[in-house]
């Protein structure tokens, strides 16, 4: 049987920690910004955990668990 491929989509957009759990970027940073206060637009920044849902399927499209 051949090896599974990581889809790409994936392994640019999220990283898996250590214990498992996928990060991403937060939602809301790209543009219309001016309508965010300063420290919502701090807030945006770094990343985010995805939910116990999102992490099944996301884990699914990287099966050697994305590059790490």
């Amino acid at each position: 049987m051949s090896k599974m491929k990581t889809k790409s989509g994936a392994k640019k957009r999220f990283k898996i920690t250590k214990t498992g759990k996928i990060k991403t970027h937060q939602v809301g940073k790209r543009h219309r910004l001016i309508n965010n206060s300063p420290a919502r637009t701090r807030d945006l920044r770094g990343m985010d955990a995805l939910s116990v849902s999102e992490t099944r399927r996301v884990k699914r499209w990287m099966p050697y668990g994305g590059g790490i």
